[in-house]
């Protein structure tokens, strides 16, 4: 039985604390976030693969499926 995997995820920026809920994509990590409140451009924390994965409420469906920590 496979995991369901969860395609929304709540980003909260940093820097001025503005939270969205944003669509994940599949297949790929997203590398890039661009906070639509104060514009500050997120980048992933080192060691996570996409801004999801740093700042999001559920990390990217490719870390979710595979479960590796990584969607490389």
């Amino acid at each position: 039985m496979e995991k369901e995997i969860i395609l929304e995820s709540t980003i909260t920026c940093p820097e001025c604390g503005h939270a969205k809920t944003e669509t994940m994509p599949t297949d790929a990590c997203q590398w890039f976030y661009k906070c639509e409140n104060c514009h500050i451009l997120l980048r992933p924390k080192a060691g996570d693969c996409c801004v999801f994965c740093s700042y999001g409420t559920v990390p990217c469906p490719p870390v979710q499926k595979d479960n590796k920590g990584c969607c490389h």
